[in-house]
């Protein structure tokens, strides 16, 4: 790694202070030789140290004006990390303009790119839904006939492919946003309080008890929609195995945020953890679905640089342990 830019110019300023200083004292004792009467003057001695006190304040003024245009162009990259810009604005000396123009094209090709993946992932979901609407139908009309077993087959493969496409739509699109520009960032709490409604209306009928202990400051960095699909999944596991609560709670270590869904059912047994986070892999195969759930998690969150853990519940059950990344923004993040 090169050396500091702000410690060079450091360098090449005292340079300069110390040749300035150098030829004043150097005109001074000249003229004290030739004109031995103003070696007893004040006004030499007053002038001198006026005229080094300028070159220190000209050399300061220089080097903040010198490093004005890095400033700048470091508070254009915060405001574009942090979703407040699209580009890098302003107009920058010669030999930083470059640089300028060559990051707000990256970012444009990022975009461009991201814009392309997600107008692919929704034109394919786009293609499949009619067939798997057809099939759909052929399910019930079977069912009408009385073809029970059939009708029972074709639900179950329509199911199973609708989860195997929501698993591959989720993961391009996370894929993509994962790799967009980095402003992406979505509070918490919004998110969790739309599924708790959602949740209590599917399971009206047997009264859940649903807590929610989410911080309305708790950001992750990412998109609204995948932190829906995590978390959506990871309630919906809990709402299905709890007695009577299941608890919503978050917390922030460092640049991570721990969200954690707990349950009061049956729990887990420690061996199946780490195998039902795999794909079609489910705790219970008497239980509908393909067993894609947790697997989407899983892949979602590690695209994002996170993970999900299974653990015991300080309620009985199990907990489901979430970790993204914490969106801060630039100034309050601890400087390494």
């Amino acid at each position: 790694m090169k050396g500091s830019l702000r410690t060079r110019l450091i360098a090449g300023a005292l340079v300069w202070m110390t040749a300035v200083l150098v030829a004043v004292i150097a005109l001074v004792v000249r003229l004290t030789r030739n004109h031995p009467e103003l070696a007893t003057r004040h006004a030499t001695h007053i002038a001198m140290v006026i005229l080094v006190g300028a070159s220190v304040v000209a050399a300061l003024f220089l080097l903040r004006n010198a490093f004005a245009p890095f400033r700048t162009l470091r508070a254009g990259l915060s405001a574009v990390r942090e979703g407040r810009g699209q580009k890098i604005e302003g107009e920058y000396p010669s030999e930083v303009q470059p640089l300028v123009h060559d990051l707000n094209a990256l970012l444009e090709d990022r975009e461009r790119a991201v814009a392309r993946a997600l107008t692919t992932a929704g034109d394919l979901a786009h293609g499949l839904k009619t067939p798997l609407a057809v099939l759909a139908q052929e399910a019930e009309q079977a069912a009408a006939a009385g073809h029970d077993e059939l009708a029972a087959t074709l639900r179950q493969l329509v199911e199973r492919m609708q989860r195997q496409v929501d698993y591959h739509l989720a993961r391009a699109r996370a894929t993509a946003t994962a790799r967009a520009a980095p402003g992406m960032r979505c509070a918490v709490l919004p998110s969790v309080e739309a599924l708790v409604r959602t949740m209590r209306r599917l399971h009206a009928e047997r009264a859940l008890a649903i807590e929610i202990d989410v911080s309305p400051a708790h950001e992750i960095r990412g998109r609204r929609e995948d932190l829906d699909e995590m978390l959506g999944n990871l309630l919906d596991n809990a709402c299905k195995w709890a007695r009577s609560r299941v608890a919503v709670s978050s917390s922030v270590v460092d640049d991570r945020i721990f969200i954690a869904v707990d349950d009061d059912g049956p729990g887990l047994d420690p061996s199946m953890r780490a195998q039902v986070l795999q794909r079609g892999v489910r705790a219970d195969q008497q239980v509908r679905g393909s067993g894609l759930g947790l697997a989407i998690v899983s892949d979602l969150a590690e695209l994002y640089g996170g993970a999900v853990t299974l653990e015991t519940s300080p309620l009985g059950g199990t907990r489901a342990r979430l970790q993204l990344p914490h969106f801060l923004p630039i100034d309050e993040r601890p400087r390494s």
